[in-house]
């Protein structure tokens, strides 16, 4: 039923933005606080972040087949770059003055992260959270939609074009949109709990 293609599609966004995500903010680190890194490498994922998501699909599945496997890796490459652009921006944007008070302080590496680093990365990295969300979110019904095998809103959807049931097409539409509604909702309550002195 829907709710059994729901709970598909909702595991595998999740997953894919997880994975995505985790590795945006270990290379957008690595290119904000290692300006050689930054030099060597950002220009070739400028060009890549240039090239349409979809294009992704015909190397992806080349590599991973149509599987499961395929579906997420493609999900978490659209997770991935706003999450790198985001963190590269926040990290490399921080001021100097930061880190001499820590020297000043004398605050450990993780006083140094949780009381100076993340207060200020924060903000630009939940910008990117909520655009990866949504990219992850709409890359797991394009997955499903191109790669139809298993369970999912994209491929009943597809399957529902092929047997003329506008209905349950209807009704993929109606639950594509709220859940991408209700994961943006849950972004900004995250962002906000988590940095509550910008909303004192």
């Amino acid at each position: 039923g829907l709710l059994a293609e729901l709970q598909a599609s909702l595991l595998r966004a999740l997953q894919g933005f997880v994975l995505g995500s985790a590795i945006g903010v270990l290379v957008g680190a690595l290119l904000g606080g290692w300006r050689i890194a930054d030099r060597l490498f950002n220009p070739a994922l400028s060009a890549l972040r240039c090239v349409a998501l979809f294009a992704w699909l015909p190397l992806i599945t080349a590599w991973f087949g149509l599987g499961e496997s395929a579906k997420i890796v493609f999900i978490a490459v659209a997770a991935f770059f706003p999450v790198m652009l985001a963190t590269r921006q926040g990290i490399a944007q921080l001021p100097p003055a930061l880190l001499e008070v820590a020297q000043v302080l004398r605050l450990t590496p993780v006083q140094t992260l949780r009381t100076l680093i993340l207060p200020s990365v924060l903000p630009p990295l939940f910008s990117g959270l909520r655009l990866a969300l949504m990219h992850a979110w709409t890359g797991a019904i394009g997955a499903e939609y191109f790669m139809p095998s298993g369970e999912g809103l994209g491929g009943m959807m597809i399957r529902a074009q092929q047997l003329l049931e506008s209905d349950r097409i209807m009704a993929g539409v109606v639950l594509i949109a709220a859940v991408a509604a209700l994961f943006s909702r849950l972004i900004t309550l995250s962002e906000r709990r988590l940095t509550r002195w910008r909303f004192a």
